[in-house]
């Protein structure tokens, strides 16, 4: 194996000069005025914008966090001329299946930590040794402690065709499985697309499935799709149209200020999760600062976005980011399935997938959880995957 070729182990060390960089940053914090409803609904209040950085700067504790990544297996290896961040842990227990998860925006590999073990050991879980997986989690380019991209074209199918590399030639796995949600979802998608030797199925927990012609006559499923879809474009997507058209101008306010980025993120987790009116319904603020800071001390704000700008704004220059589902790769021959999580943005009825993918081997709907599957519902995610790549284990 070339030195390019390598896989090398990582550990995270954040300086302490960027810690007290940080925090200088938020106690110099510059607020606007207040906004003048009495809802989300003009964007994160000011109060509940000033709690959050309250706590981000008194008592979070980025290093109990950086500790709990450096308690994974991490490496790194360089793909396509970038480098590629992974943790990488592999079950104790025999012919476990080798599993690839991927996260999204404004996720990273922080949304997996918790299923991590419940998948490589589930005995320990009230799960079945024979239900076990050797679990990899990649960052993707741009995010966390992955390569920024120097040049165009990383794209979720350019990303997909980098992780085929990394499960197939540095991790030598003659076979597999993969899952991802929001961008993972493309990029999962995009990767059954392509049905890369060894890649026996797929499971995504936003299924990215419209009908290039929609239904003139919907029925009550589609009905409820179609208004996900309206009510996302016409009052859930700014975030991504500003993404999709100009990254590089928001990702000065991202990359300079963390009270810009930590609400531009913050907002989403009020959004997008599972919750009764407040963030810290579904996730504690640990959670949400974890995520948050990865983003702040790897300076991956801006980067982060260009995947929208690639993967969305670089073919339609819209907001619409399900039209990407529309453009994608034709119907997939791999086996696909879903989870539906019921505060998810899009839930798409099973005939649309259906007339997707060639071969949907599993569709379940769940009774908690939303966008952030793995992070909000840990346990149901895990049980997720037990339950739905258990016929592909004899395959191998």
């Amino acid at each position: 194996m070339s030195d390019i070729a390598a896989v090398t182990p990582f550990e995270v060390q954040v300086p302490q000069s960027a810690i007290d960089d940080l925090r200088l940053r938020l106690s110099l914090t510059r607020w606007p005025d207040r906004e003048i409803v009495e809802d989300w609904s003009q964007g994160v209040p000011l109060n509940a914008a000033k709690s959050l950085v309250d706590y981000w700067l008194n008592t979070y504790d980025w290093r109990r966090f950086e500790a709990r990544l450096n308690s994974f297996p991490q490496f790194r290896t360089v793909i396509d001329g970038v480098g590629i961040y992974f943790i990488h842990v592999r079950s104790p227990h025999a012919n476990a299946m080798p599993i690839l998860l991927t996260h999204g925006w404004p996720g990273s590999v922080a949304e997996f930590l918790n299923v991590i073990e419940r998948l490589s050991d589930p005995t320990k879980f009230g799960g079945n040794a024979e239900d076990a997986f050797h679990v990899v989690l990649p960052a993707i380019p741009g995010y966390g402690f992955s390569d920024k991209p120097t040049e165009l074209g990383w794209n979720p199918a350019r990303i997909a065709r980098a992780w085929s590399v990394l499960m197939t030639d540095r991790l030598e796995y003659t076979h597999w499985v993969a899952q991802g949600g929001d961008w993972g979802s493309a990029i999962t998608t995009a990767l059954a697309g392509q049905a890369p030797k060894g890649l026996l199925a797929a499971h995504v927990n936003l299924p990215m499935v419209v009908p290039a012609e929609l239904p003139e006559n919907p029925n009550e499923e589609e009905r409820k799709a179609l208004e996900d879809i309206e009510r996302y474009v016409s009052n859930m997507s700014g975030y991504a149209n500003q993404m999709n058209t100009r990254p590089q101008t928001i990702g000065y306010a991202l990359h300079d200020s963390p009270v810009a980025l930590a609400m531009w993120m913050y907002e989403k987790f009020w959004e997008w999760t599972d919750n009764q009116g407040l963030p810290e319904d579904a996730l504690s603020r640990d959670q949400m600062l974890d995520d948050i800071s990865l983003y702040w001390f790897t300076g991956t704000g801006t980067s982060s976005a260009r995947l929208y700008w690639e993967g969305v704004g670089s073919t339609i220059r819209s907001s619409d980011f399900f039209s990407s589902a529309r453009s994608g790769v034709g119907r997939i021959q791999v086996p696909m399935g879903a989870t539906i999580f019921p505060a998810e943005t899009f839930q798409p009825p099973r005939a649309w997938a259906e007339a997707a993918w060639a071969n949907l081997f599993y569709w379940n709907e769940v009774d908690k959880g939303g966008h952030f599957a793995a992070f909000e519902q840990p346990e149901i995610f895990a049980i997720e995957m037990w339950e739905a790549f258990r016929p592909f284990r004899s395959k191998r």
